[in-house]
């Protein structure tokens, strides 16, 4: 657990922060999230779905669509769904969806792209923002949860 938060802390200090912004809208194509969305009340969907999954078993490459274990993209593909809004499955096409958000701008509901410090700028990793500098995901030999 110890390791976990120590390459946690790492990750966001080397992260290449890229998000959804869900108050600007989200423009269409074949892919791409398919609405504007109310900002507040969806964030707070977005977020209360996800943390129905808390505690649910991370497997790299889980499929689409169901719940008994997820990656990160699945995950956020998965809670987006559930509120109307279509995302791609991996999280590097996830990161082309919707609107560049700076990291001071990020707001409940966004979703964050991570890079590792050994492969700059190549997406990797994926999250929901739920505010105050804590966001939701799923990673490693872990589970959805917050952080």
């Amino acid at each position: 657990m110890k390791n976990q938060q120590k390459w946690y802390k790492q990750l966001v200090v080397a992260a290449l922060v890229v998000s959804i912004g869900l108050s600007a809208g989200i423009v269409g194509s074949p892919h791409k999230a398919e609405a504007a969305v109310s900002s507040s009340v969806t964030a707070n969907s977005i977020i209360s779905v996800g943390k129905q999954y808390l505690g649910t078993p991370y497997q790299f490459g889980s499929n689409a669509g169901q719940t008994r274990t997820f990656d990160c993209s699945s995950f956020t593909q998965y809670v987006f769904n559930r509120n109307g809004i279509s995302l791609p499955r991996s999280s590097k096409e996830q990161s082309h969806v919707g609107t560049y958000v700076s990291r001071s701008n990020l707001r409940p509901g966004d979703l964050v792209f991570f890079s590792i410090p050994s492969k700059p700028g190549v997406i990797n990793h994926v999250a929901i923002y739920m505010g105050n500098g804590n966001i939701l995901h799923t990673y490693g030999a872990a589970y959805v949860r917050p952080a």
